[in-house]
């Protein structure tokens, strides 16, 4: 295709990526056992679950998770397990957002980038429950058809246009020092 031929610009609809967001945050729940807590031995997260859904101009992670706590009782004689289920709902703002996606085809996915975990737990003031701090962040992409726009020639590739040199011959890499090469792109 030769520059001198005129060129022509032609919409694309595609799937895409229109949407992203991170959210990092630290939460903290009340737990009460069944009786009232001299120390804490242990606090942990399990049985994480979650899904995603769009939301204004955001998307909401819908989760719930269950809190175990070790703790010691009766002035350190006793020792129980307390466990409590938590839901949450989380809005992850969108920091990109492409205005010009089909809202009706829209599909959002969500990724735990860093699992609900324990990072503090302490009795609290009253000596009635224990407070538990939480750590939890997600990723978010919004799915959607979008266009693309694209240059095109009205008379498409010609036998011509089918072997392009770009000017590189493989002796010109040979004077390069892969040292100085960046690793990031």
């Amino acid at each position: 295709m030769s520059l001198g031929h005129k060129q022509q610009c032609r919409e694309i609809i595609t799937k895409a990526i229109c949407g992203k967001g991170r959210k990092f945050s630290t939460v903290t729940h009340t737990v009460t056992p069944p009786h009232n807590p001299t120390s804490i031995l242990g606090a942990w997260i399990i049985n994480h679950e979650y899904e995603a859904v769009a939301a204004g101009d955001g998307i909401e992670v819908i989760g719930t998770y269950d809190i175990n706590i070790w703790y010691s009782y009766d002035q350190n004689s006793q020792t129980d397990v307390a466990k409590e289920t938590v839901s949450y709902v989380e809005n992850v703002p969108l920091s990109y957002l492409d205005p010009k996606h089909r809202a009706s085809t829209v599909e959002v996915s969500a990724e735990s980038t860093q699992e609900p975990s324990c990072v503090e737990a302490s009795v609290s003031s009253n000596g009635e429950s224990v407070l538990i701090r939480v750590e939890r962040e997600f990723a978010v992409e919004l799915i959607a058809e979008t266009k693309v726009n694209v240059l095109v020639s009205p008379h498409g590739c010609g036998d011509d246009d089918k072997d392009y040199d770009f000017g590189t011959i493989e002796a010109d890499f040979d004077e390069l020092d892969p040292d100085s090469l960046d690793d990031e792109l």
